[in-house]
Order: structure tokens, then sequence, then C-alpha cells
């Protein structure tokens, strides 16, 4: 981490200032509105902003509390510990938390050399740093953003063990950066930053700790269909994880809402979808590439889905650029 990035975190904030002054609770006002312990967007964001940061206060034990946006720390130096949905989380340096709205957070006191920050987002800031690079969806995405935006699926947070992930580093740092200092576009520069580090972190699964064994199965599913939606099998992804099939089948339709067959087709069809967009590969070719060797059989579901033949949809979205 940048050296002035560093000291800018060591400096003792008046909210610091005061506890180390003898405040023994957190103050209230600084975070929520009425009697509940939902911190408030409103509080911390400036109107019509997205996304900001805040250095995670240090020297007080913060209690068990909701957010009404997505939050995400990062830890630059030092340790720090959180409680979330009553799951005990050490986080070193490099380390990224993403907590979705449903999730609940306790934050435990952090020393003055412990330096995290706070990234407050508003759920839509990730929907529109992903369209705004054209990534096409896939289930590992959808399931991953929608863990992050507060739907019912997973387990209302990630925690990424990144300290040794150069590209996703300096992304954080680039982040960090622009969000700090008052840089020209930074509303889109912050946007699309955001959006390469997740493609960054869905390409890193492997990096997810995760002591819910549910959760945990149906990302490494995820990953698996990812990367083997052509030729892979779900025996050979239970062979591999060493799960049930029974037990695994079970899972990705109960957190998902689809079965491994139904995964599979959705991120064939997007990955269709992304070739005929994007390349001249002729539709035969393409449907062979995502594992349809029934060009018949490909033109039909691909309709079923989209709405339109494959070469009616390439002609649409050409169009539209």
């Amino acid at each position: 981490m940048d050296q002035e990035i560093l000291d800018h975190l060591r400096v003792i904030t008046a909210e610091e200032q005061a506890i180390l002054d003898g405040r023994t609770t957190i103050d209230r006002k600084l975070y929520m509105q009425g009697q509940g312990n939902t911190i408030n967007a409103q509080k911390l964001l400036a109107a019509g902003k997205l996304i900001t940061i805040r250095p995670q206060t240090r020297f007080i034990h913060f209690p068990e509390h909701t957010h009404d946006y997505v939050e995400v720390v990062y830890v630059c130096a030092g340790q720090t510990t959180h409680i979330v949905n009553g799951r005990k989380i050490v986080l070193e340096p490099g380390d990224l938390l993403f907590m979705s709205q449903s999730a609940t957070h306790e934050v435990c006191r952090a020393d003055a050399e412990d330096l995290a920050i706070n990234f407050i987002i508003l759920p839509s800031f990730f929907d529109t740093s992903l369209t705004a690079i054209g990534e096409k969806e896939t289930p590992l995405r959808r399931f991953l953003v929608d863990c992050l935006c507060g739907q019912n699926t997973g387990g209302g947070y990630l925690h990424f063990a990144v300290s040794d992930v150069k590209p996703i580093q300096n992304l954080l740092e680039s982040l960090l950066w622009t969000l700090l200092q008052e840089t020209p576009n930074k509303r889109k520069v912050s946007q699309m930053t955001m959006a390469l580090l997740f493609l960054q972190l869905t390409g890193h699964t492997e990096t997810l700790l995760n002591d819910n064994q549910e959760d945990a199965a149906v990302i490494q599913a995820l990953q698996y269909i990812e990367t083997n939606y052509v030729h892979g099998s779900f025996a050979e992804l239970t062979k591999q994880l060493h799960y049930d099939a029974s037990w695994l089948s079970r899972e990705i339709k109960r957190k998902t809402g689809k079965t491994y067959t139904q995964l599979i087709q959705e991120k064939r069809l997007a990955q269709a979808a992304f070739l005929l967009k994007n390349t001249d590969r002729n539709v035969a070719d393409i449907s062979v590439a995502v594992g349809y060797e029934n060009i018949s059989y490909f033109h039909r579901i691909f309709a079923d889905a989209y709405g339109k033949s494959p070469r009616s949809y390439r002609v649409q979205e050409r169009t539209l650029f």
C-alpha cells in the first residue's frame, strides 16, 4: 500500500479523538436515524453519490448493526476483527470483506496501527459498473451480485483473501486514490475500476474463505460451470468436489433456483450471445464452440431464451452501437 495512503489513514479523526478523550459508545447521530440499529447511507453519502470511503473507526467496539447499503472493508495494515451473521472473521492486510444489506455486522476494537477502509456503496453502483464494460451475465456473476445486493442468495457476505493477487491489489489502490482525490471524471473512473475489480474477483473464487459448507459448495460448482461449460458433467463435478450428488444437486437448486443442467445451458447461451455480439464467427461454429453439436436444437433454445434467433440477435445488438 502506498505510504501516502497509509499516512492519511493514520490521522486521528474527530470521532476517534472523542473516543480517546473518554467517549465509551459510538455517536449514533453520525450513523443512524431514529432508534433503530441500521446505519443509513444518507448519513455517509453525499447527495447523488453512489460510493464513498471512510476510515474504519478505531479504539472502540462497534455494536451489532445492519446497513441499508453494501459495505466493503479493505484492510491496509494491521488486523481487524468482525462478527458477521454471528461468525467471527479476522481480516489480514489485503483482505476484502463484502457485506450485503441483509448481513448483521459487529466490529471489534481496533488499535492505532490497524488501518482499514470502509467502502459505502449503493447496490445500483454494481449494476452500473458491470453494464459499463458490457460484461455478459453468467450464473456465477449473478450469484455473487445477488450476495452483494441484498437478495436471498448466499450468506450475506463474501470474504476474499487476496493479498497475494497483484492485479486486485493494484485496482484497490487505484480505486482508493480515485476516491480520495478530486480526480477528473471521478465517478466514471471509480465505476470502471470497481467493474474491473469485480471481474478479477470472479476469476479468483478460490480466494473466497467460507465456513458455510453450502455456500462454499455452490460457489465451487458455479466456478466449475464457468470454466467447464462445454464438456463438463455433473458426475465429474461431484467427483472433483467429493460431495454427495443428491446433496449438491439439492443445494444448487436451493441457492440458485435452478438445476445444474439449467445453469449449464444458461452459461452456454450467455457465451453464445457474447460471441454473436462481439465476433464474426458463423452461427454453426458458435453453436459447437459453446457445446451444442445439434445446430437446430441450439437455434430453438436460443430463441426460447432471448426471444429471437441467433442471427436476429446479432443484427439487433450490432445496430445498437
